[in-house]
């Protein structure tokens, strides 16, 4: 189990985030600023994997030695 922070105008809020092993599933809370779980909902593992994919940033594109050439020449 995990605790997430909120940011900006959900400081104070947090989000729990609990696996749950036999089960196979992940389970997501909202919870507000007096410590009250607001909300709560369930993900299968195939669904679990799709947001963790959703939610890693994108890889930064390395440039190439051409790209890196091309660049010299336009100074």
């Amino acid at each position: 189990m995990e605790f997430f922070v909120g940011a900006d105008q959900d400081a104070g809020r947090a989000l729990r985030v609990s696996r749950y092993l036999p089960e196979r599933r992940v389970r997501f809370s909202v919870w507000d600023e007096s410590g009250t779980a607001r909300a709560a909902v369930s993900l299968d593992e195939e669904e679990a994997a799709r947001l963790a994919a959703f939610v890693t940033p994108p890889p930064t594109r390395r440039s190439s030695l051409l790209d890196d050439l091309r660049a010299l020449v336009r100074r």
